[in-house]
């Protein structure tokens, strides 16, 4: 079985997504209970940026863990986790 950059932190990582899962809930729970329009919105802003601070926690683990290594072994390895690693970026940045 492979270790990845976040296998460290990965209970950190875990309790993070379980705050989001709460913070989705909670989105949930204001539209059952007919929540003004702007508190939700409110909150569906501190959701993607909770998810988007944890995507770039991640990307930073790849890119100190997988990527490095791959780069200082060489090769085509090297040149997939950096091709990997720039399409990630790209999708962050046009989420």
């Amino acid at each position: 079985m492979a270790t990845y950059g976040y296998h460290h932190d990965k209970q950190q990582h875990l309790n993070r997504l379980r705050r989001i899962e709460g913070q989705v809930r909670g989105l949930q729970r204001m539209v059952e209970e007919d929540s003004y329009c702007i508190d939700i919105l409110t909150q569906t802003s501190a959701v993607n940026k909770a998810l988007r601070s944890f995507a770039l926690s991640l990307l930073d683990e790849h890119l100190k863990h997988c990527v490095a290594h791959a780069v200082a072994n060489g090769g085509t390895e090297a040149e997939e986790k950096v091709r990997e690693a720039s399409e990630a970026i790209a999708r962050l940045v046009r989420s």
